[in-house]
């Protein structure tokens, strides 16, 4: 009787651990993939030193030679710190010069992490929402009716709200979607606060620690065109993780500004103009 308990025991346990949900780990290397923030949030009381740089065009009319490609001339600068609370919730806070009217800001998220993928289970792919907000801490210019008159302190800030959605099919190819709402207290006159946009990512990896991601934002808005002269944001890069903690994404993109609130609204550059531009992120991971 005690062999045929043990045997059972056994079975059970054996048949538990083929049905066992395997939590899918690391759909993206970093917590950001081009211009748009991935799905991935900080582990618990891990801090990430983030620098990030945007140049000028590589080509067109203000690029080429005279600007050593758009080496000469920085479109956005950005450095912060990200902070894991919980291994699904995060925040962070960066200052940026800013690409767009309104600059030297501020800008601030956090992420949650609401649904983590599992192989097996009843999660076939991971969800995460990010609230973001910005200021402008640039001084208050005399002319009126400049977004940067700031009639009202209010009017420097302004939110962003975001869903992902990704899906990690193997140890090679990762897929992210997601929408977002994005709001400006002050806006010129031809245009709204409100403004919804859709985005498309992925990562392609070649080996554990090198990949190449991609990214493209639409704002979806009958002002923002391209007879309008604007464009949607698409970036391309190449992503190595070097060990260490560390995590280099140099990339390509005609996006100016970093953060959300900057680049959606503003970006009127144009790829086939030549007005795209190199870039870099620098990431290093502190256990706090």
């Amino acid at each position: 009787m005690q062999r045929l308990f043990i045997a059972i025991t056994l079975i059970v346990g054996f048949s538990l651990g083929l049905s066992a949900q395997e939590i899918v780990y690391q759909t993206f290397k970093d917590t950001r993939i081009v211009n748009t923030h991935s799905v991935e949030t900080l582990k618990a009381g891990m801090m990430d030193f983030r620098v990030g740089h945007r140049f000028g065009d590589i080509a067109g009319e203000s690029g080429g030679w005279k600007t050593l490609y758009g080496l000469e001339n920085a479109a956005d600068i950005s450095i912060g710190f990200d902070f894991g609370l919980t291994d699904q919730w995060m925040v962070g806070i960066n200052r940026a010069k800013g690409a767009g009217p309104l600059r030297q800001n501020v800008n601030t998220f956090t992420k949650f992490r609401l649904m983590q993928q599992e192989d097996g289970g009843n999660k076939p792919f991971s969800i995460t929402i990010l609230g973001a907000g910005t200021v402008s801490t640039q001084a208050k210019t005399p002319t009126q009716g400049s977004l940067s008159s700031f009639a009202k302190g209010a009017h420097r800030l302004s939110y962003h709200l975001q869903v992902l959605f990704a899906k990690k099919f193997s140890p090679y190819f990762s897929l992210q979607g997601g929408g977002a709402w994005t709001y400006r207290n002050i806006v010129a006159a031809n245009d709204v606060n409100d403004l919804v946009s859709v985005s498309l990512s992925s990562r392609i990896n070649f080996t554990k620690a090198l990949g190449i991601v991609l990214d493209l934002n639409y704002p979806i808005s009958e002002l923002r065109t391209t007879e309008n002269g604007y464009y949607p944001i698409m970036g391309l890069g190449l992503e190595w993780e070097t060990g260490g903690g560390h995590v280099f994404l140099i990339n390509l993109t005609n996006a100016e500004g970093i953060n959300e609130t900057d680049y959606l609204p503003y970006t009127q550059t144009n790829w086939l103009d030549g007005e795209y531009r190199l870039g870099f992120t620098i990431a290093r991971l502190f256990k706090l």
